[in-house]
């Protein structure tokens, strides 16, 4: 298992600095990110949410490869499709009558749709958020289909899209065609 004490127990909400360890590679680590965001460790799922949490605060990608990431190692783990998952949303209500969307990751990530680089896409028909350091969340199907029930009838490059508002910013949730 990787070492993990260099964080102090009581910063574990904040991210620490992975941007800036340059450690060399390791080796691989049985560890596996379901796409149903299922943690796997030896063949084993984590069942404990404040591992998952602490070892997403780690994570890192590099080269289209993901590593858990400490000032002193560097371990590939392995990724069925994203690393996050977006499981719920609310509304930031905004004096200017705009609000912001907030999603929440099975990580406890809180993600201002619009704000910080954290962007909406759909990709093979999937619909993803930005995260940080180039990773992604895969939108829940049931939250996106609750979107789906908010979204407003925008043109994007005179193609209809059905679109999700996040402050003054829209996001397509998808194109509105004749073959969807």
């Amino acid at each position: 298992m990787i070492d993990l004490s260099f964080i102090p127990q009581d910063k574990q909400d904040t991210l620490p600095p992975v941007h800036l360890w340059k450690p060399e590679f390791c080796g691989d680590m049985d560890l596996l990110i379901k796409a149903n965001g299922e943690w796997i460790h030896q063949g084993e799922k984590i069942n404990r949410p404040a591992l998952v949490k602490l070892f997403s605060r780690i994570l890192w990608l590099e080269n289209n490869e993901y590593f858990l990431v400490t000032p002193v190692e560097k371990v590939r783990i392995q990724v069925e499709d994203a690393p996050f998952l977006i499981t719920g949303f609310r509304f930031i209500e905004q004096d200017d009558g705009h609000p912001f969307v907030a999603f929440y990751t099975n990580t406890d990530d809180c993600l201002i749709l619009g704000q910080n680089d954290h962007n909406l896409w759909l990709e093979n028909s999937k619909p993803y958020v930005s995260v940080r350091y180039g990773m992604k969340a895969l939108v829940h199907r049931n939250i996106y289909y609750e979107l789906v029930e908010l979204g407003i009838e925008k043109e994007i490059n005179d193609i209809p899209h059905l679109c999700l508002q996040s402050g003054e910013a829209f996001f397509s949730l998808g194109a509105l065609t004749d073959d969807n």
